[in-house]
C-alpha cells in the first residue's frame, strides 16, 4: 500500500480542524504534527482572521533608511556615466 502524500496546506488544514474541536489540548497537537505552540497558535489565529494558512513574505513593509529616489537617480545616472 503507499504511503498518502499530504501538501504542507493539507497538514494546516487538519490542524486547524482538529484545533477547533471542543476541548481539544492544542499543545499536544502541535507536538503532534510536529510544530511549535506558538505556529500552531499563529495558523489558528490566521484562520479564524480568514487570512488564510499559506507563506508570507518575510519582506519588510517600510524601509525607513532607504535612499531617496531623487538622490538614486543621481547616482545611477552618474554610474550609467561613467562605467569603469
Amino acid at each position: 500500500m503507499p504511503w498518502r502524500e499530504v501538501s504542507v496546506m493539507e497538514q494546516r488544514r487538519e490542524f486547524v480542524r482538529l484545533a477547533m474541536q471542543e476541548g481539544m489540548n492544542k499543545r499536544e497537537l502541535c507536538r503532534r504534527f510536529g510544530i511549535h505552540p506558538d505556529t500552531g497558535y499563529k495558523w489558528l489565529s490566521r484562520w479564524q482572521a480568514d487570512k488564510g494558512l499559506g507563506d508570507r513574505s518575510r519582506r519588510p513593509h517600510t524601509s525607513p533608511r532607504r535612499t531617496a529616489n531623487e538622490l538614486e537617480g543621481r547616482i545611477i545616472a552618474v554610474r550609467d556615466a561613467h562605467p569603469a
